[in-house]
């Protein structure tokens, strides 16, 4: 904890910042809140209430006030200039995570990765209350950790941490830190070099030392290369597909969990709701944070079986004249749509596109052999246009979801699939991805009232 703090800005007035405000006024802080664009009404009346004072639409006062303290919300990149003007002041900057992090002792599983730390960290935090575990799940999920802390009766916090939330760290130290899998995402914000991005995600292990347990997924190279040439303390606990000898491994039949080497546990895969490749992953990792808290196999296991996954990660959404239509909004990346293409055999329509982050289109090539049609849902969809025209013809551009799902109801014949499954971030069109998830139900679902009254 920096010392000698009496006044602390914020800058962000999204659930982070107003998170972080609230516990900063609780711990007898100083606070004014800043935000480059308006702040929601929802929130201004908490800061109302609780006697916090903000500005939006700007940082004009911010630049004028004391301050000791910067709290950097997630979404606000190093490089504005406000963040600038502080780093030149000599202010610390953290983050939201770290200032919470300072008032709790509660155990901390940290959660990262590209892809599948949603559902990882919805699923650990299902078999850790399946255990009978005092527990609570927070960061880039639900309510912010700094609001949790508040109150702080948890035991035990599950973190969903981007790699955006592990900027600024100081001292945070997750007790158990799984780190999934490491593919190019957010390359904009990085300066569209990967080796920075990697670099962010393993701020998870800043702090780490031989008592903290890293649970990582060992076939993703850019992690054993990382791990290579970095020396870390932490005690690893690792993930494989291919090697049978590691802490968590799945074939075909079973997922396998041993804590160590004289005890090894599987539990059938057929019996589980999550299918895939990349859901034995995030099942053994979620699975080995039970072992590691000693939770008993069998109850491991009934977690697994009675999880339901959160909505926008391959959603069955309906059925309609034999077209099957899934909804994966959450899928914002290149990595994320080849997972949801993996699991598609039939012929598929495909509905993608948004905000591009730098996407390499050519790591899906091999899941294309089945497409017959891509409908772009953006503003700006060239890159994506070139990327697939020589596998389909049927290329058709739109700015409205309900146009989307018209033209790939078109495209569609008995028996194929229509997926949203974006590939990029939705800022373009949508809130966020669940309003665009959202609005694509809603559209798929007014074609199925269509279908009754014709």
């Amino acid at each position: 904890m920096i010392n000698n703090i009496n006044h602390i800005i914020i800058i962000g007035g999204g659930e982070s910042g107003v998170g972080a405000a609230l516990l900063a006024k609780k711990k007898g802080f100083q606070v004014f809140v800043s935000d480059a664009s308006s702040i929601s009404s929802t929130y201004k009346t908490e800061l109302d209430q609780f006697q916090i004072a903000y500005e939006e639409n700007g940082h004009q006062r911010a630049k004028k006030l004391t301050t000791e303290l910067i709290i950097k919300s997630p979404g606000v990149p190093d490089d504005v200039p406000i963040i600038k003007f502080y780093t030149k002041k000599g202010i610390p900057i953290i983050s939201e995570i770290e200032f919470a992090s300072w008032y709790t002792n509660a155990c901390i599983i940290g959660i990262t990765g590209t892809n599948g730390k949603t559902t990882t960290s919805l699923l650990t935090h299902h078999i850790l209350r399946t255990g009978g575990l005092n527990v609570s799940i927070a960061g880039n999920i639900g309510q912010s950790f700094a609001r949790q802390v508040i109150q702080d009766t948890p035991d035990y916090y599950v973190l969903e941490l981007s790699s955006f939330q592990l900027e600024g760290l100081q001292f945070f130290k997750p007790d158990i830190a799984i780190l999934l899998n490491i593919t190019p995402d957010h390359l904009d914000r990085y300066d569209y070099k990967l080796k920075k991005y990697i670099t962010a995600k393993f701020q998870i292990l800043k702090n780490s030392n031989i008592g903290t347990r890293f649970i990582y997924y060992q076939d993703d190279i850019n992690i054993t290369q990382y791990l290579a040439a970095n020396n870390f303390s932490a005690t690893p606990v690792t993930i494989s597909l291919n090697d049978d000898a590691t802490n968590g491994y799945a074939d075909q039949e079973f997922l396998y969990f041993s804590k160590n080497s004289f005890a090894r546990h599987q539990v059938p895969i057929n019996n589980l709701p999550l299918k895939g490749n990349h859901n034995k992953i995030n099942m053994l990792a979620a699975g080995l944070v039970g072992m590691q808290l000693n939770i008993p196999i069998a109850t491991i296991e009934q977690g697994l079986k009675t999880f339901k996954n959160h909505p926008h990660r391959l959603e069955f959404v309906s059925s309609i004249d034999g077209v099957t239509y899934i909804n994966d909004s959450k899928a914002t990346n290149v990595e994320a749509v080849k997972y949801a293409l993996e699991s598609i055999q039939q012929p598929f329509i495909w509905i993608a596109g948004g905000v591009d982050k730098g996407n390499d289109y050519n790591l899906i090539n091999n899941y294309l052999g089945n497409i017959k049609g891509l409908i772009c849902l953006g503003k700006e969809t060239n890159k994506l246009q070139s990327a697939i025209k020589n596998y389909t013809d049927n290329i058709y551009v739109t700015e409205s979801i309900d146009q989307a799902v018209a033209y790939a109801q078109g495209l569609a014949s008995s028996g194929d699939v229509v997926i949203l499954s974006p590939a990029c971030a939705s800022f373009d069109l949508f809130k966020n991805y669940e309003d665009r998830g959202d609005q694509f139900k809603k559209a798929v679902l007014n074609l199925q009232k269509k279908e009754v009254i014709d």
